[in-house]
């Protein structure tokens, strides 16, 4: 919690980092932005969305997940658990 908001940091795999941010303060108001070359707002969208629907406040989900050479069953299974992340929510 920032006050009454809500900060999201998501981060893995081998290297940490920023490389996506979702803004999330209305149904109306959403913004992404994302480094280029990074897929981190794949993630993190839902991730906000399903913050702002619990809380119905400002939301930020920020972070990144690396992963050197990363196949796309890799790709698959860091999909698949942040999925399992937004249960947590």
């Amino acid at each position: 919690m920032v006050g009454e908001d809500v900060l999201l940091i998501l981060s893995g795999g081998e290297q940490s980092h920023l490389g996506g941010m979702v803004l999330y303060a209305s149904e109306e108001q959403q913004h992404t932005y994302s480094l280029e070359g990074h897929k981190d707002h794949i993630v993190l969208e839902p991730l906000a969305a399903k913050a702002f629907q619990k809380y119905q406040r400002t939301i930020i989900a920020v972070g990144g997940i690396h992963i050197d050479n990363a196949t796309k069953k890799d790709i698959e299974q860091i999909i698949q658990n942040c999925k399992e992340l937004e249960t947590c929510i």
